[in-house]
């Protein structure tokens, strides 16, 4: 009888063997540039983030996990911007886990990532904030573009698909060993 596997489990040490590859600078700012974009668009959404973000205005907040680093620097009209290289962080948010597959099933899950903190409290409070409290209403964006109606569907699919997807990483992460055993399992390979 042979277990069953995730149907991620080949993308477990992709990134290990992918780790000598670095994209090239200019990717790695354009990418950088085009996430503070979609960032300050959810922020715009949210006066009361905004104003949250205003007040730590000037301090700068380094995001990091593995190799990868994102400075951002809050601005005076409560948005954000990419920080100027050679500023000390006030505050350093560095994800621990190390795995992108632990991270994946983790959100899949609901989770947030375990993150170490370093540097101002009152600046990790509020990104803490803006965390908890604000979400990118995706279904209202889409409906400018396609349609209220439209817009509806898609999301609606999109929830399931990721309420699906949930229940799969919940249930191979509670029991594996279970599930593997039983042989009444759907999830069972032969």
């Amino acid at each position: 009888m042979t277990t069953s596997k995730s149907p991620f489990s080949l993308l477990d040490g992709i990134f290990d063997k992918l780790g000598s590859v670095q994209p090239p600078r200019w990717v790695q700012d354009e990418a950088q540039n085009r996430l503070v974009l979609l960032l300050n668009h959810v922020l715009q959404q949210e006066p009361e983030a905004m104003a949250r973000l205003a007040r730590q205005k000037s301090r700068i907040a380094l995001m990091q996990w593995r190799r990868f680093s994102l400075r951002l620097l809050a601005t005076p009209a409560g948005l954000l911007e990419i920080a100027p290289d050679g500023q000390v962080p006030d505050l350093t948010l560095t994800i621990t886990d190390e795995s992108p597959l632990s991270l994946a099933q983790a959100a899949l899950r609901g989770d947030k990532p375990a993150v170490r903190i370093e540097g101002d409290v009152q600046f990790a409070a509020e990104i803490n904030w803006l965390v908890e409290h604000v979400r990118w209403d995706l279904e209202e964006d889409l409906s400018r573009i396609i349609g209220d109606t439209p817009a509806h569907y898609a999301a609606t699919a999109a929830r399931r698909v990721a309420e699906a997807l949930r229940g799969f990483v919940a249930r191979k992460t509670s029991t594996p060993a279970a599930d593997a055993s039983h042989p009444s399992s759907p999830d069972r390979t032969l």
